[in-house]
């Protein structure tokens, strides 16, 4: 059987509350060895950490995310220090800038942004970061501070942002988007990107590839995308799983 790791997946979510055990077994079954769970609030953080010490495939990221800064208050940024002192986390996250909602104060989010940066430095962990039309800027912020190392997810940005990222050595977390025909930009990234900057992810219950379009995304949904990028690549399935799959443990560092 494939092992696969999906490397971004909200799966503490409120729409899997009714069938959480199974999704688990749907992912078990789809080979999904490893599920990565960035945090988007404080209040999150709970929730993941004890979603992830019940089920062994489940790894906790903590952060502040963007979209979510109303809820974010200065004080949480001392205590996901703390949280990362007292509780096993295996990178910080989801943490980053969105410049799309126009209603999300551009300083405040860099605020956030540069401090959680500086913490996973701090703790030599990776970052997971969301960077929706922001890209240039992540990538600039992310050389400026330094000793950092991550990936950018659902990257949607042109090939020379990508290849930038690389340069830096930071990952591109690829999933539902490049399994639709229109998404011509990014399957031509994908198709002939390095494999060893790629991750596989769903960033469920959101961005459904096109064979579940208008569902609800789980992480056993994670071989449309593989099967999708291994077409593009013209590489078997069993290759690119192998390969996305190291480049996870690699950078999270897996128990």
């Amino acid at each position: 059987m494939l092992e696969l790791t999906d490397s971004h997946a909200h799966i503490d979510d409120a729409s899997f509350e009714s069938d959480q055990e199974a999704m688990f077994e749907r992912a078990r079954e789809a080979g999904i060895r490893h599920i990565v769970v960035p945090a988007i609030d404080r209040a999150s953080w709970a929730r993941i950490a004890s979603l992830c010490a019940s089920h062994a495939q489940a790894h906790p990221a903590y952060g502040l995310h963007p979209m979510y800064l109303d809820q974010h208050q200065p004080a949480h940024l001392d205590e996901l220090v703390t949280q990362l002192q007292t509780h096993r986390a295996i990178a910080v996250g989801e943490i980053g800038l969105d410049f799309f909602l126009p209603e999300l104060d551009p300083q405040r989010q860099r605020d956030y942004f540069h401090r959680q940066l500086r913490i996973a430095r701090d703790f030599d962990l990776p970052v997971i970061v969301h960077a929706r039309r922001a890209v240039d800027e992540v990538t600039s912020t992310l050389k400026r501070i330094g000793g950092l190392r991550g990936v950018v997810h659902s990257f949607s940005g042109s090939l020379q942002q990508a290849q930038r990222l690389w340069d830096i050595g930071f990952h591109l977390g690829i999933g539902g988007p490049v399994t639709y025909d229109r998404a011509q930009r990014l399957r031509s990234i994908v198709a002939s990107m390095p494999i060893e900057w790629l991750l596989l992810e769903t960033d469920a219950p959101d961005q459904p590839g096109a064979c579940h379009r208008g569902q609800r995304n789980e992480p056993a949904h994670l071989m449309e995308v593989l099967s999708v990028i291994a077409q593009l690549r013209h590489e078997s399935e069993t290759s690119v799983a192998a390969a996305t799959t190291q480049n996870a443990m690699r950078l999270f560092q897996f128990p």
